[in-house]
């Protein structure tokens, strides 16, 4: 009788320290790299201006190489693949004593990421970086950099924002285990798992392997201090179909807060409303001056459009005195008429007339003498 001696079973930490394979985690298919010590913590840095239109922001995350350790893969822009497409970032997360790496993916939801708060709308629970609207994908700038000479299809929203961000003063890059990020998939984040998921795109894995050949971005180099944190060009463009069963429909609009110095698509009829009933109550100020000439030219007759209640009687101009009636003026009294002569009496003669009486004759002027 022949027997076996069952195989002595050792734990995989100590037959393959650090492994790469391919397995199915527990929020979607990955390539999962396994690990025995914690990734360093997030760099802080600024997100460099969105330059371009339907570009997604993927933010920066560390990685793993099995010579040099954990490197970093600097934050970019990456055209969507397709309308809709959004992006999940990778994690590491801890799990029976590893730190397994899950890859990130493209999606018609923003799924579970382990609540590691990148930043730029990726707080640690969903996505508030923005939304599509139809063909566009609109910016949150609360929480995105964009180049708005060139994107003019922006929002702000900070309710959003305030909704998904984890608590993670220390900035820690990993979830579960010792001093790791304390959060458990959402219900959504759950239904999000569910859905058909899209691969990165080759562009975005050429680029965590150029990361992986600058030896400046290993943490034994930079002691957990990259120099190159995030690049500026966005990456190159890669389409791709949708997954299967996405919906058509980008989803809903989220609540916006407008900014104070930007009025909103209805502030304008709100003010239209809002000056009718004032329009009534006082006089309009370029109204007066067109009813002068009026008044001054012909008797102004009562307006028939809506006055307001206190407004003044309309000037006239005041109408010519009457011309006085012909029994009131005063005529030149008639000169008063000569007497008749009286009749000559027969064998009567005639008065001599008058005679004119001499002029005086003018005495000589006395000579003067010589001085």
């Amino acid at each position: 009788m022949r027997f076996f001696r069952p195989a002595l079973l050792l734990p995989l930490a100590l037959l393959v320290p650090i492994s790469a394979t391919t397995l199915h985690a527990q929020f979607g298919i990955s390539v999962a790299i396994n690990v025995g010590f914690a990734p360093p913590a997030l760099p802080v840095y600024v997100q460099p201006p969105c330059p371009d239109v339907n570009l997604m922001w993927t933010p920066g995350y560390w990685a793993y190489d099995n010579d040099g350790g954990y490197f970093w893969v600097p934050g970019a822009w990456v055209p969507a693949p397709y309308d809709g497409a959004l992006w999940t970032p990778p994690y590491w997360g801890w799990n029976n004593g590893q730190y397994g790496f899950h890859d990130g993916y493209w999606g018609q939801t923003v799924g579970y990421y382990g609540g590691v708060n990148y930043g730029f709308g990726f707080g640690g629970v969903g996505f508030a970086g923005g939304e599509w609207r139809g063909g566009s994908f609109a910016y949150n700038t609360a929480v995105t950099q964009v180049n708005v000479n060139v994107i003019h299809v922006t929002y702000v929203n900070t309710t959003i924002v305030r909704a998904g961000i984890v608590a993670n003063p220390n900035h820690v890059s990993f979830n579960g285990g010792t001093g790791g990020i304390q959060h458990a998939p959402t219900a959504q984040e759950q239904i999000a798992a569910k859905q058909p998921h899209t691969a990165p795109t080759s562009f975005q894995t050429q680029h965590a392997t150029t990361a992986k050949a600058d030896k400046t971005s290993f943490a034994k180099t930079n002691g957990g201090k990259p120099t190159t944190l995030a690049v500026a060009k966005p990456l190159a463009q890669e389409k791709a179909a949708p997954p299967a069963g996405m919906k058509a429909a980008p989803l809903g609009a989220a609540k916006v807060e407008p900014k104070a110095a930007t009025p909103t698509a209805s502030a304008p009829k709100v003010a239209q409303k809002a000056a009718a009933p004032n329009a009534a109550q006082r006089p309009a100020a370029t109204a007066a001056p067109k009813a002068a000439p009026v008044a001054q030219t012909r008797a102004a007759a009562p307006r028939t459009e809506t006055a307001p209640v206190t407004r003044a009687a309309p000037v006239v101009a005041p109408r010519p005195a009457p011309e006085p009636k012909a029994e009131a003026v005063s005529r030149p009294e008639p000169a008063p008429r000569a007497a008749p002569a009286p009749k000559a009496t027969p064998g009567a003669r005639p008065a001599p007339a008058p005679r004119a009486a001499p002029a005086p004759k003018a005495e000589p002027k006395p000579e003067e003498k010589p001085k």
